[in-house]
């Protein structure tokens, strides 16, 4: 039985709506639903009597209530402290950011932060969005700052903003010349773009974008690495989807807006919901205003 599923079960159990109860956890009712049907074939008992008007506690469910909410407080509790004793005179906050950050987000964002939590240290890792979910809900993140769409569930997030991405394409290519670039005008051109593992549905849903719009890449070519990025582009070895360089791209490269307003990168933080507070609230802010600072809206 896992802690998370005895959450679930006592925000519907307070609720008696599953539809509220996911709102509350910041999930989708199906998902939730299923985590709790789970639970009772975990223990063996039906929990709470469902029909299309109402849904009440069995006695079983009520019996689990008591039990549970002892076990939640005692292992917040367990928590906190843990928080307290760790380096730093009020503790440590380790947040996950995108590998591709840019220096002006990243200096505003702890500046930010320092500037609201000053006795706080900031620890920054440099993670993917598959890894970062799976860090935070392993508790060994406290905060990160992930990619959208991806799966979300159990977890809270402050507002998404969004960036634009464009195509980078050797200046010689056909579609460079237009001020914005049709996807369909790459038909038949390679795509150079992040491995699917790094954030499997943010992936997919580009690959999508691009079909729809006539987009049918002759060969798809992963990298991570701006440098290796750049480099199979210059070499004629496909475009590549990315939001407006902040630096200045090598020569033979040209950046240009696209025409599917779908493909963007859109960012939210994230977090467990008992590590929610001042602290983690400090971090979303501050992240959000690195991110407006490069142009994110």
């Amino acid at each position: 039985m896992e802690l998370r599923h005895l959450r679930y079960f006592v925000m519907v159990a307070e609720e008696l709506h599953f539809g509220r109860a996911a709102e509350r956890l910041h999930m989708a009712q199906p998902p939730l639903s299923q985590r709790i049907r789970d639970l009772e074939r975990e223990l063996g008992v039906r929990l709470f009597d469902r029909n299309p008007h109402r849904v009440s506690l069995t006695e079983a469910g009520a019996l689990l209530l008591e039990h549970a909410r002892g076990v939640l407080e005692r292992a917040d509790a367990a928590r906190e402290a843990m928080r307290r004793i760790r380096p730093g005179e009020s503790g440590v906050l380790r947040a996950g950011v995108p590998p591709d950050t840019t220096p002006m987000a990243l200096r505003t964002l702890v500046a930010g932060f320092t500037a609201r939590i000053p006795d706080v240290l900031l620890e920054l890792h440099e993670l993917t969005t598959a890894s970062q979910l799976a860090k935070l809900r392993a508790e060994e993140l406290d905060a990160g700052l992930v990619r959208h769409p991806c799966d979300t569930v159990g977890l809270e997030s402050s507002e998404v903003v969004h960036r634009r991405l464009g195509v980078v394409l050797p200046a010689g290519h056909r579609a460079a010349q237009q001020g914005e670039v049709r996807l369909r005008t790459l038909d038949g051109s390679a795509l150079v773009i992040f491995p699917r593992e790094m954030a499997p549905q943010l992936y997919d849903h580009m690959l999508e974008a691009c079909r729809d719009n006539g987009f049918l890449p002759s060969a798809i070519r992963h990298a991570r690495n701006p440098h290796f990025v750049h480099g199979l582009v210059m070499s004629g070895l496909g475009a590549h989807l990315n939001e407006e360089p902040y630096d200045e791209l090598p020569a033979g490269l040209v950046w240009r807006p696209i025409d599917e307003p779908r493909l963007t990168w859109s960012t939210s933080a994230v977090w467990l919901p008992v590590q929610g507070g001042e602290v983690v609230a400090a971090f979303a802010a501050a992240a959000l205003a690195g991110l407006r600072e490069v142009g994110h809206t």
